[in-house]
């Protein structure tokens, strides 16, 4: 589920911030292969997921109070680092690098997804950064079949949806211990 969280978060934020409405334009999160992107008619900004990775960020909160009062805990999430390859098609390539341009502005000052644009149920903050560490950006289109295209790398981390909570015990209120002699244990 934290897939399809980010993907919608991302389109959300997207369509506010370019703006691009639907019936203007889409946001899409297709391979960009030729066939592809032969059947576009409409402006379009391309998320391609291309990389699912376990990330070395530490995790959320552990511990929580629901409205119930009753103390709930898990384990810590896995973190997941997600990378997408961004991508612009509209009529002409001036037309591409400008939306390019604007899609590279909006999400190069967001360090955190906004909570009001993601689905309820996500269970960290989804935090992105612009970049490819492994700089694979010819070898992404290359497996696509696309030809190479002005495109960027949107890195997106989120905690992985593995655990449940659980009700946390209850705290602990004193602690007792009993004192002895040591003359008097061997006796």
């Amino acid at each position: 589920m934290f897939i399809s969280h980010v993907d919608s978060g991302l389109e959300r934020l997207l369509r506010t911030r370019l703006p691009l409405p639907d019936e203007m334009g889409d946001v899409t999160f297709e391979p960009p292969s030729s066939t592809w992107s032969a059947q576009l008619s409409r402006i379009t900004v391309n998320l391609f997921l291309y990389d699912v990775e376990r990330s070395t960020q530490p995790s959320g909160p552990t511990t929580r109070v629901p409205e119930d009062g009753r103390s709930q805990r898990r384990r810590p999430l896995p973190m997941m680092q997600l990378g997408y390859l961004v991508s612009a098609w509209a009529g002409s390539p001036r037309d591409e690098h400008q939306l390019l341009g604007d899609v590279a502005s909006i999400l190069a000052g967001v360090d955190l997804l906004s909570p009001d644009l993601l689905p309820a149920g996500v269970n960290s903050s989804v935090r992105l950064s612009l970049g490819d560490p492994a700089n694979r950006v010819r070898e992404i289109w290359s497996a696509c079949g696309g030809s190479l295209k002005a495109s960027f790398c949107l890195l997106a981390t989120v905690a992985a949806d593995s655990y449940d909570w659980e009700l946390e015990a209850p705290p602990v209120e004193r602690v007792s211990a009993m004192v002895a002699r040591m003359d008097d244990v061997h006796a």
